[in-house]
């Protein structure tokens, strides 16, 4: 689904149009990160596993958590995360183990080679890092800039989905 100007007879202007192009860049540059983390799989001959599983695991890290925390941490953002979650036990890039508290719970963590992912995925972000660095792409403050607005906007949303205005 794609963020467009609504049909309209009169053209979009100012605040608004500004807002619906940053909705479509957020939208853009997500579908474009997940472009480059499956170039960088390819390239070095890992096809059994999506961009979105390997940044799964990225975003996990050294932490164990529930399918419900990896929601409400912001490690994932897609409505299968139980698919994706299994995919990854069957092919052994993550233990699951049922909470003993609540059974009904199943707690996850990286294994030797779901590591291994994301250790490809640091690398992969470190050289980002640095060649946008070398290249004077944007500066730190520009980014602390973009993500103090990000942030703002994230607080704005969850307010919305929270009936606070």
């Amino acid at each position: 689904m794609s963020i467009h100007a609504p049909m309209a007879k009169k053209p979009v202007q100012g605040y608004l149009a500004g807002y619906l192009e940053t909705l479509a860049l957020v939208e853009r540059l997500h579908r474009l990160l997940l472009d480059v983390i499956k170039d960088e799989f390819e390239r070095v001959g890992i096809i059994e596993i999506n961009a979105v599983q390997a940044l799964l695991l990225f975003n996990i890290g050294d932490n164990e958590v529930t399918a419900g925390e990896l929601k409400s941490r912001g490690y994932y953002q897609g409505s299968n995360v139980s698919y994706n979650l299994k995919k990854l036990v069957e092919m052994g890039y993550m233990h699951h183990q049922r909470c003993e508290i609540d059974r009904r719970s199943v707690r996850v963590r990286l294994t030797a080679r779901g590591r291994e992912i994301r250790d490809m995925v640091d690398t992969l972000f470190e050289r980002h890092s640095e060649g946008m660095e070398t290249r004077n792409i944007i500066d730190l403050e520009g980014i602390d800039t973009i993500n103090n607005a990000l942030k703002r906007l994230e607080r704005y949303w969850t307010d919305q989905i929270r009936y606070i205005y």
